[in-house]
């Protein structure tokens, strides 16, 4: 029985397996390494955020993006952006250098199993662990505006689903979204002969401005200094205390999770967007049909008016939502059992980013309700390695001595309907 399974092979997934293999714990790590940002995200997309500020976590800080950069004779600078696919290969390059061997298995399913989990795959046989971390990105989690339901799947994608936008060239395509992601691939569809229009609820866009030099004087760095999420003291405290944020009132932290840091496009992006792609803002989508193969919007416009939109094609550009419910990979009674942080439908987590279930921890977007926005973020990543293998151990502690080599959990006692192998009286609580 392996002490840690990693669930997700991304910034989180790594940085936490990284820490654990540091730390002596039989880990295994397993997922696809990096495969949001290799396989969802389009050709020509850069980073947004700060080069500094997107490294994955390694316990000694090393194996940073910098030192990735180093060894192709490369540098990454401040307020110069990096293309999504450098950063992939920075992820690629860590997971050899830092991480243990990635399996890349598809998990199934992950139910309860006496004191600890049964992981299967499919690939292989399931394997047994004492306790997991969910590292699964944002994928599970994709937003669909509810009209777009009523299409036919070919006329409509989402924004992650496109690797290569070349294939609209020439199509008019309808964007949906005011967000990075909106901004980012309606300029994209244009520069690749595409004819996008980007449609939106939102009376004006938000563009973040160009970054302040590092190197200031020092009291205009303390009246606005720098951090991770960006610059200022708002962003400084998501950015540095996530542990001060999980303290906050259940329905406070709810609602700086939907709210802070909201939808804006990159300073440096704005004139690629303004030059190419009409808008229709302060635009509501309220139906979609499909007339052959061409897809009819219905919008409500700021004035109350009914407007039409003809297009061919709909990419919803309209985020994700950190919802349990979501996960169907984790066991749908142990996903009932597990307590939200209010109506969020997001896990309630300890300090050490630990479910209700024991054993059973998070990392990434469903942890936001709780440590807030620095969880949407790769920079995210380096708070919650540490602390969530501090808290592995703390429960691998808690239970006593680690079973023997024969891989046969220890005896659990009778299964509770629906849950097999679950002690009775499963005790819901936190450790400390």
């Amino acid at each position: 029985m392996d002490d840690l399974v990693v669930i997700g092979a991304g910034p989180y997934g790594l940085s936490i397996a990284a820490h654990a293999a540091a730390e002596g714990l039989g880990v295994r790590l397993l997922g696809r390494p990096m495969a949001s940002w290799r396989d969802h995200m389009p050709d020509g997309m850069y980073l947004k955020s700060e080069p500094w500020s997107s490294n994955l976590s390694a316990p000694d800080g090393r194996h940073t993006l910098a030192d990735y950069c180093a060894t192709l004779g490369m540098t990454t600078e401040h307020g110069t952006p990096l293309p999504i696919g450098t950063f992939s290969a920075y992820g690629m390059w860590f997971a050899r250098q830092a991480a243990p061997e990635v399996e890349e298995v598809t998990v199934l399913e992950v139910t309860p199993q006496g004191d600890g989990f049964r992981v299967r795959t499919a690939e292989g046989p399931p394997l047994l662990a004492r306790t997991v971390a969910l590292a699964v990105g944002v994928m599970p989690f994709v937003r669909h505006p509810e009209v777009l339901g009523h299409l036919p799947p070919g006329h409509y994608s989402h924004s992650s689903g496109h690797r290569d936008l070349s294939r609209f060239a020439g199509r008019e395509v309808a964007v949906l979204g005011a967000g990075q992601a909106a901004l980012e691939t309606a300029a994209l569809l244009a520069e690749q002969g595409a004819r996008p229009c980007l449609v939106a609820r939102r009376s004006r866009l938000n563009w973040n401005t160009v970054p302040q030099p590092l190197d200031r004087p020092p009291l205009r760095a303390l009246r606005d200094p720098h951090s991770g999420l960006g610059t200022g003291w708002r962003s400084w405290v998501w950015s540095e205390l996530p542990w001060a944020v999980r303290r906050l009132p259940a329905p406070t932290r709810e609602r700086i999770a939907a709210t802070a840091l909201g939808p804006a496009g990159a300073w440096w992006l704005r004139d690629r967007f303004e030059r190419r792609v009409p808008v229709l803002l302060g635009h509501r989508l309220d139906r979609a049909v499909a007339v052959g193969e061409r897809t009819r919007l219905g919008l409500t416009d700021p004035a109350g008016e009914g407007v039409v939109l003809d297009t061919a094609h709909v990419i919803a550009a309209t985020g994700f939502v950190p919802e349990l419910a979501r996960l169907e990979l984790l066991d749908a009674g142990l996903r009932a059992a597990l307590e939200t942080v209010g109506g969020s439908g997001a896990p309630e987590l300890s300090p050490g980013f630990e479910s209700s279930w024991p054993g059973l921890f998070f990392a990434g977007l469903l942890t936001a309700p709780s440590f807030g926005p620095s969880m949407r973020f790769v920079h995210g990543a380096g708070f919650t390695a540490g602390r969530l293998v501090r808290g592995v151990r703390k429960r691998l502690g808690a239970r006593g001595p680690r079973p023997g080599s024969s891989g046969v959990p220890r005896p659990g006692g009778a299964a509770a309907p629906g849950l097999p192998g679950v002690p009775p009286g499963h005790p819901k609580t936190y450790l400390r």
